[in-house]
């Protein structure tokens, strides 16, 4: 059965601009990343040529197709996935970018501050035994919303140039970041926004009453120990039970965030949608900030790397639908992530797109030879598609942190 908005065509047919919701086959079974495919290239065509037969193209994503190659529809079961009714009925706005990324940029860093000593401050106090002071954070975080709703890169990029070594206060305010970003995304009006940012900064707030030895023990804990960190869900929950003004979402997240799509999860093994939306969201997001920040029993890995192993985990620990949404948030090559280009030069992502998730903006670093440029500049890899020399210009691939002695922190903060 088809979707209203999906005509099958040939591959013969196949045109830049259409949006290709489904192939003739899996597709795992091909080199394309992740479903769903914005055509911007011949050769992305050609490929598709090679390995198909014919394809789907949404003409409500994309550019309709030549009706001499609409094929119809003879039963064949073909790979679909439909998204629950809960999981579309999120979406109510189309956020628009309504500030250019350097603007957008001080007014991230000057909440990004203003974040970060308030979230010091209820965490020293949560750990001298005093109640959470809900209002100190709010502000800051209707501040941080508004500022990702406007451009959600400048506030990644600032979140990735201020890492510290404190992984509790690092990874409550990933999360916070993340969540918001991811909230935009999908389409939630501001004030559901808001609730998953804050739920981002307060998913862990039981880790305060974890003995600390346990939070920083080098290699794997034993399973009592384990079972100690667990029960920061639980001591979060009696935190929030004693604050004024928590909603019940965010109680919900604190409560959910660690359950699991196929039952694995804790404290209770709850599993696919007995698992509340938002819990669904938050465990996505935690655990991808958590991938991406060095822990004291684990060593972090590049956001590209971590996205490559969320999109494994689809269907089994997470949600695929969020997984594949998530994924076109952060981008294939994540904000911060070094990359190497086609033309050999180097440089760091800055911006992602959405459709165009393979082409995100990159700051560069180095020529191609390797060497370090004498004045840094940022190209839009959306919109240009050939290098100097008239050739494909896109993304080789991904770099780990680091490389070629690259400290992207040192070059950009100021």
């Amino acid at each position: 059965m088809l979707e209203t908005n999906e005509l099958r065509v040939s591959v013969r047919g196949l045109a830049r601009g259409m949006y290709v919701s489904r192939l003739d086959r899996p597709w795992l079974d091909t080199p394309f990343p992740l479903e769903g495919l914005m055509l911007e290239s011949e050769e992305e065509i050609e490929k598709l040529r090679r390995i198909c037969s014919y394809v789907f193209v949404d003409t409500s994503r994309g550019s309709s197709p030549d009706l001499r190659y609409v094929e119809h529809d003879d039963g064949e079961e073909v790979p679909k996935r439909r998204a629950t009714d809960e999981y579309v009925a999120l979406r109510k706005v189309e956020w628009k970018v309504d500030t250019e990324f350097e603007a957008e940029r001080g007014a991230a860093k000057e909440v990004h501050e203003r974040l970060e000593k308030d979230i010091d401050e209820v965490m020293s106090d949560l750990k001298a035994g005093r109640n959470l002071d809900l209002a100190k954070l709010r502000d800051g975080v209707d501040a941080m919303v508004d500022s990702i709703l406007r451009n959600p890169a400048a506030f990644t990029w600032i979140k990735e140039l201020k890492r510290r070594d404190d992984y509790g206060y690092h990874h409550a305010l990933g999360c916070a970041i993340w969540a918001a970003s991811f909230g935009r995304h999908l389409g939630l009006e501001r004030e559901e926004v808001q609730k998953l940012a804050l739920g981002g900064l307060l998913c862990d707030i039981g880790m305060t009453k974890v003995p600390m030895d346990m939070l920083t023990r080098q290699g794997k804990l034993e399973e009592s120990e384990a079972d100690l960190v667990r029960r920061h869900v639980a001591h979060g929950l009696d935190i929030l039970g004693n604050t004024d003004g928590i909603s019940e979402k965010i109680v919900e997240i604190v409560a959910t965030h660690h359950e699991r799509h196929d039952g694995s999860g804790y404290p209770r093994g709850l599993k696919g949608e007995m698992i509340p939306i938002y819990g669904r969201i938050m465990g996505l997001v935690d655990s991808y900030n958590a991938m991406t920040t060095v822990r004291p029993h684990a060593q972090s890995r590049s956001p590209h790397n971590a996205v490559a192993e969320l999109y494994k985990l689809r269907d089994t620990l997470f949600q695929a639908e969020l997984v594949e949404q998530f994924i076109q948030t952060c981008g294939i090559y994540p904000t911060g992530t070094l990359v190497e280009l086609s033309t050999g030069e180097v440089g760091v992502v800055v911006a992602v797109h959405s459709l165009k998730r393979l082409r995100p903006n990159v700051m560069l670093l180095l020529d191609k030879d390797k060497a370090p440029l004498r004045s840094f500049r940022t190209i839009d890899l959306g919109e240009l598609e050939l290098d100097d020399q008239g050739q494909p210009l896109s993304v080789k691939g991904g770099l780990p942190a680091g490389a070629f002695n690259i400290n992207v922190k040192e070059l950009f903060l100021d």
